[in-house]
């Protein structure tokens, strides 16, 4: 969910040719690489505004049921009590629902190797989609029930250790080709409502409690690649932060990482 809205939307790359096709089995393994020049997590930097290397594997059946799992580099406000990298476990089933309308229905387990304890998440979702000619639509709801991780931890009267807390991310994503040409131009829209807090080790999902996010960009197809540009901003202002420094402030110059930010991709998929 969180992290696939900010890397360029990925294109398949072309299948060999055989003298003999083959039936597709029942089971398919799809998978996808990305270099990002910074990696937003529904708008806030999670490499202090640095580049990150991306990459995912996808066991998919028939049937629709899935699994997989995706994997990037952190640092700064995404370290998570020491760790340099982020380990997501995915699994769901997703159905066809008629008139181009489907239906994807899983959990995301958020991994933090080598971090501190209480930093690992699972987090349910919903996610809708559907098409009409080159436009394709998406809307979706992830619930991550109360959970260490999410606690409010900082040092305030109203927090304590081992405080548990909950988070709601609702989106909605657009995305149409332009017909002649190698380009897509995509949209996405985000909400966070969840803990105003520094979490246990100065993260959380919600950091001022709730606020949008959003991104405008486009992706061209050269080859077995895509390309891609956009601009990821959200609503967090520097007074709504305030209680987060220095925690919320990249550590090269001290500028929020959650400010307006070009991002730039470049992505495969196979």
């Amino acid at each position: 969910m969180k992290k696939h809205l900010i890397a360029a939307v990925l294109c398949c790359t072309a299948a060999p040719a055989f003298a003999q096709e083959e039936a597709p089995g029942p089971v398919t393994v799809s998978g996808n690489i990305a270099l990002v020049s910074d990696y937003r997590f529904r708008g806030v930097s999670q490499t202090d505004k640095g580049m990150a290397v991306q990459g995912g594997i996808t066991v998919s059946h028939e049937s629709g049921l899935y699994a997989g799992t995706w994997a990037s580099n952190l640092s700064g406000w995404g370290t998570f009590g020491g760790a340099n990298m982020e380990l997501d476990l995915v699994a769901g089933y997703k159905a066809q629902l008629g008139d181009g309308l489907a239906v994807d229905v899983g959990v995301t387990w958020y991994m933090y190797p080598s971090g501190a304890d209480k930093t690992d998440f699972a987090e349910p979702y919903v996610k809708l989609s559907s098409s009409i000619g080159p436009v394709s639509m998406l809307a979706g709801v992830a619930y991550a029930p109360s959970q260490e991780a999410l606690g409010n931890w900082s040092n305030t009267p109203q927090s304590a250790i081992g405080d548990k807390e909950d988070n709601l991310y609702l989106w909605a994503d657009i995305s149409s080709g332009v017909p002649g040409t190698p380009v897509t131009l995509k949209a996405h829209l985000g909400g966070s409502k969840g803990n105003p807090g520094l979490g246990p080790n100065g993260t959380s999902v919600a950091p001022t409690g709730s606020y949008l996010d959003w991104m405008l960009g486009a992706d061209v197809a050269v080859g077995p690649l895509t390309l891609g540009v956009a601009y990821v901003d959200t609503d967090i202002s520097k007074a709504d932060s305030a209680y987060l420094q220095p925690n919320f402030s990249r550590v090269k110059d001290g500028s929020s990482i959650a400010d307006s930010r070009i991002v730039f991709s470049v992505s495969a998929a196979f």
